[in-house]
């Protein structure tokens, strides 16, 4: 990501282009997490900085770098959730609406519903292996992000989410859109 551009990007594209940033940018300045701090899709990150205390925008694009440095890290390609389930030693976790998830899914996903958050939370033991699954990629990020948050230390993210499991591993899954 260049500097200029990002700078210039407004808030809608530089979320694309990097689904953690308003993760970063909350933690590390408490911008875009509610109402009151929040942005709109059509300003520039330039703009979101000045209204907030003239941020310098280099340093906050340094903070969305390393914040997406980290997704990347909780990334795991399809194929490889696949041997993983084949071994049985890791457990895919649903965080798709209930449509969803009954529309289409994964064999041997759970949806994660509050209930089963709850369970997880309180009984399973903080190095089990999760992988969260969404329908592209992005949101997964958050459910990983809050269990790591409470102290859960092998957390995934299927990159690309159902959507690229579809194309990688079973063709067999229909492919959606959400409107």
């Amino acid at each position: 990501m260049m500097m200029t551009s990002a700078v210039d990007m407004t808030m809608d594209e530089l979320l694309e282009a990097c689904p953690g940033a308003q993760r970063a940018l909350f933690r590390n300045y408490h911008i875009g997490g509610c109402a009151s701090c929040g942005f709109r899709p059509d300003e520039t990150l330039a703009e979101v900085c000045a209204r907030n205390d003239g941020l310098d925008p280099a340093e906050v694009l340094e903070t969305i770098r390393r914040a997406s440095a980290e997704d990347e890290r909780m990334m795991i390609s399809p194929p490889q959730v696949k041997r993983l389930l084949e071994s049985d030693s890791v457990e895919l976790l649903d965080i798709r609406t209930r449509e969803e998830y009954e529309a289409v899914r994964i064999e041997g996903a759970q949806f994660l519903d509050h209930s089963l958050m709850q369970q997880i939370l309180t009984n399973k033991p903080k190095e089990s292996f999760l992988v969260f699954v969404d329908h592209k990629g992005a949101r997964s990020l958050d459910a990983a992000a809050y269990f790591s948050g409470h102290g859960f230390t092998n957390i995934k993210c299927l990159r690309g989410g159902i959507d690229a499991w579809s194309v990688q591993v079973d063709a067999t899954l229909p492919r959606y859109t959400v409107e």
